[in-house]
């Protein structure tokens, strides 16, 4: 059954012109078939270097945005058009108005974890992977960060020379990783290395020996000479970790490291996008445009 589908998307990716991009937190099998897969910097990148004329996402609705934006002139697909990331609505424009107020020598930071609209009121866009590059090079001292409020608040921890205010979003998946549950982990396994993502609360990271973001825990893992790790972000990233290392151990800490909106992406799903080349992702040209400005200088300013 899988391989009849597989060959069918390695064939309609020939008919259609079109590029597979992945999640890390999708499912391996859909994983196993992309073109490329990443973290949400990588994909980001790389969206604006492929030649291909369809760019076909697999992976929550922020992304997508983020390909069309980056890529006006290319058609966006969604593997899934009702994959969304709860965590990219958990800020409001009303919010950001009210802070610019108090504060106008604010730098709105915003998390590429956020909606095409939230984008057009921001300043730079960040990842987990290159927010304290960014956040440091900005002249600002206030930072207003959203909508995440862990990566904020990591980020914040390294730089005390900077005024930070925080937002109250959050990851769900990363939210229910207990501090608790990384102990009890650890009694079990003491001699794991606890690799934490920074949408993880404060007293998992405390509890972490590194934090990275899903790539930066795939290059740890890889490159370490420690053969068992306990993993605090979303399970999606084991296929990865295993394929670079098959002779390691890789363990979760609980039984809710798991996104329902990234595992609604399937290879059935794949095929019919593919097919009709429907959802596609659309915007407006005015939001578009105003929303391509942070991204544009966070891919300047992490590239420098």
């Amino acid at each position: 059954m899988n391989e009849s589908i597989k060959n069918k998307i390695e064939q309609l990716k020939k008919e259609k012109d079109a590029v597979l991009l992945a999640h890390y937190y999708v499912d391996g099998e859909v994983q196993e078939i992309a073109d490329y897969v990443g973290d949400s910097y990588y994909l980001a990148e790389i969206a604006t270097k492929v030649p291909e004329s369809v760019i076909l996402f697999c992976g929550v609705s922020f992304m997508g945005e983020s390909a069309k934006i980056l890529n006006p002139e290319k058609k966006v697909i969604m593997a899934d058009q009702y994959a969304d990331c709860p965590m990219a609505h958990m800020v409001d424009m009303d919010k950001i108005e009210e802070v610019r107020k108090e504060y106008p020598d604010v730098a709105v930071v915003c998390y590429v974890n956020s909606t095409a609209e939230i984008k057009t009121a921001s300043d730079v866009c960040v990842t987990s992977s290159n927010a304290l590059k960014i956040v440091k090079k900005l002249p600002n001292k206030d930072i207003f960060f959203i909508p995440d409020n862990n990566l904020g608040r990591y980020i914040a921890g390294q730089l005390p020379e900077k005024h930070f205010i925080f937002n109250d979003g959050y990851c769900h998946v990363h939210k229910s990783i207990h501090a608790e549950d990384v102990k009890k982990a650890k009694e079990l396994h003491p001699e794991a290395l606890v690799l934490a993502h920074p949408e993880c609360t404060g007293d998992v990271l405390e509890l972490a020996d590194y934090v990275g973001s899903t790539s930066q825990i795939i290059d740890y893992a890889t490159a370490s000479d420690n053969k068992v790790f306990l993993i605090c972000t979303e399970m999606g990233v084991f296929y990865e970790l295993m394929q670079k290392n098959p002779d390691k151990k890789f363990l979760s800490v609980g039984h809710r490291q798991f996104c329902p909106n990234m595992k609604r992406v399937s290879l059935e799903g794949v095929a019919e996008a593919l097919e009709k080349l429907d959802p596609e992702v659309e915007l407006s040209e005015e939001v578009r445009l105003k929303a391509h400005a942070p991204l544009k200088r966070m891919l300047e300013l992490a590239a420098n």
